[in-house]
């Protein structure tokens, strides 16, 4: 039996729309949680507001809406994990787009200010230490040998995106203490000063949530989903001379990467 005409929601205009869920996640018998409702009419509501207007009080839009303040709570949630909002003060604003960053052996300032952003970062540490036997084997050094770690929280308009920790072999660039820029581009350094051109790379990427240490440098809460970035990369000779590790933030970045034909089943 088909639901009441009351209970089963219209589907909003994007339903159809390339890259959106199909019939905006209602399911087919109509019926739909009071939170995602609440969700969707929110969603509405910010395409309205535009980008940085301050929402109004939950009070006043759970009474908008008919939901209760703990319904409305856990839409806004949502919201705020896919970054459709941000906290500002005690208000929440609307949140501009995704920062979308190209999957390629391009460096990280490269790609944000493609974007039209200013990029930073803002050292935490480096510092020198005796490789053990996984650092070893991905760097190509014997074990023991010295390796820089390099730890930067990455900045997009000042505002703190994500954190990343570099891993190099000190022979390669012996001096990077003395006159590496911790808020410029390590791919640029390594080719001036130790004339490493990227050859290739190999790129994994996975969700999980940062530890505590990570969540107070990056400035979320625990429960924020992060994209999680491993990456090697290699000189025009083979030689590994990079190992990276990236936390960025779920709701404020996303990836790209282009794709070629191949051979087909």
């Amino acid at each position: 039996m088909s639901p009441p005409p009351s209970q089963a929601p219209r589907p909003s205009r994007a339903s159809h729309s390339p890259g959106a869920p199909v019939r905006a996640g209602i399911p087919e018998h109509g019926r739909m949680p009071k939170y995602y409702l609440a969700k969707a009419q929110l969603a509405e509501l910010l395409d309205e507001l535009g980008e940085g207007a301050v929402l109004p009080a939950e009070r006043e839009l759970a009474e908008r809406y008919g939901v209760a303040r703990e319904t409305l709570r856990l839409a806004l949630r949502e919201l705020l994990l896919e970054g459709r909002v941000r906290r500002q003060g005690r208000g929440t604003v609307v949140a501009g787009p995704k920062i979308e960053q190209p999957l390629s052996l391009g460096s990280y300032t490269e790609g944000v200010r493609r974007r039209g952003h200013v990029p930073g970062r803002r050292l935490i540490g480096l510092e020198r230490f005796a490789a053990d036997a996984a650092a070893a084997g991905e760097l190509g050094v014997e074990r023991g040998d010295f390796v820089w770690h390099l730890e930067r929280v990455l900045l997009v308009d000042d505002e703190r995106v994500g954190l990343e920790s570099t891993y190099a072999p000190t022979a390669l660039l012996p001096r990077m203490d003395e006159d590496f820029d911790p808020a410029g581009s390590f791919y640029a350094y390594a080719r001036e000063a130790g004339g490493l051109v990227s050859g290739g790379g190999e790129e994994r990427i996975e969700t999980v949530l940062a530890t505590p240490r990570e969540a107070l440098l990056i400035g979320t809460p625990p429960a924020l989903p992060m994209l999680l970035l491993h990456r090697r990369s290699w000189d025009v000779t083979g030689r590994p001379f990079e190992r990276v590790r990236t936390l960025y933030r779920g709701d404020r970045f996303s990836f790209s990467t282009e794709l070629t034909t191949g051979a087909a089943d």
